[in-house]
């Protein structure tokens, strides 16, 4: 199915003022029915990150982090078992995954003795469970698996989707006995940017 420009626009436009959560999603799916979850998830994805990018700066302030790191604090405090991180994220329009990385980088600050390196917090994102805040960990997860813009979760399913592309176009260049070179070999032979495949040979692939 053909997707009209006035249509992606009406799409876009409900998107204005939902967060970015698979219960949205499943919304929209109901706003449009005739329309694919696959279309209206790119959709979602593309129109929310443009979102983010305009709005990073302003969730990433040292006062913003305080006072969401303090929301944060309050929020556990009256009731540890709610999606408090969840809900701020919603309240102030900003990805739960973002939101979730601001605040367990604000607790590790507080609590150890040195900064958080990149590479400690994104494997802590991958698996809360190593979050030494069990009440945290919870948090973390919530908004990492409600998130369906953003987080390891979502890397996880492009990756997949990614391979499951290649291994089909692989299939198809086999098929049409295609001459061609994929990464592994595009890199043995010293290239610096490695495209899936390329023909070693240019074809029409209308005609092939």
């Amino acid at each position: 199915m053909i997707l009209t420009k006035a249509q992606y626009d009406e799409i876009a436009q409900c998107l204005v003022s939902v967060p970015p959560t698979r219960q949205s999603l499943r919304k929209l799916k109901q706003r449009f029915p005739s329309q694919s979850q696959a279309t209206l998830l790119s959709i979602f994805s593309q129109e929310y990150q443009k979102h983010i990018k305009r709005t990073h700066a302003k969730h990433h302030t040292p006062e913003a982090i305080e006072s969401y790191y303090q929301r944060y604090l309050n929020g556990v405090g009256r009731n540890g078992a709610a999606p408090v991180l969840l809900e701020l994220a919603n309240e102030v329009d900003h990805a739960p995954s973002l939101m979730a990385r601001i605040i367990l980088e604000r607790f590790l600050q507080e609590h150890e003795e040195t900064p958080p390196s990149k590479s400690v917090i994104n494997s802590m994102l991958r698996d809360p469970s190593q979050i030494p805040d069990g009440v945290l960990a919870n948090q973390v997860y919530q908004c990492i698996v409600n998130d369906c813009c953003y987080g390891p979760l979502v890397d996880c399913i492009k990756h997949a989707i990614g391979h499951e592309h290649e291994v089909l176009l692989r299939d198809l260049l086999l098929e049409k006995n295609l001459s061609f070179l994929d990464e592994d070999q595009l890199r043995a032979k010293g290239y610096d940017k490695t495209p899936d495949f390329i023909l070693q040979v240019p074809v029409d692939l209308g005609r092939a």
